[in-house]
């Protein structure tokens, strides 16, 4: 972990808002880690096309959410992960 973490800053979940309006994170080399903490049954968009909603969060703030849409190949690939996966 500390070889891929290398020239990367840290942010969590619960501080990415304050972070995007405080910096210009495009042209920050980041990272962030979530834990799937909700979720919602696959939906389909106005065009046919399936996506999924998952909620993640840091676990040091739990009213603090981020809502992960997930499209195409990514969500034909990833709505079958578990609700507590990281």
């Amino acid at each position: 972990m500390d070889r891929k973490m290398t020239n990367r800053k840290l942010i969590r979940l619960s501080q990415l808002k304050n972070k995007l309006a405080a910096e210009n994170l495009e042209e920050i080399d980041w990272v962030t880690f979530g834990v799937i903490v909700k979720k919602v049954t696959p939906q389909s968009a106005n065009n046919g096309r399936t996506f999924s909603i998952w909620r993640l969060n840091d676990l040091r703030d739990l009213n603090q959410c981020v809502s992960l849409f997930l499209f195409g190949d990514v969500h034909k690939e990833h709505w079958k992960t578990d609700q507590g996966t990281v």
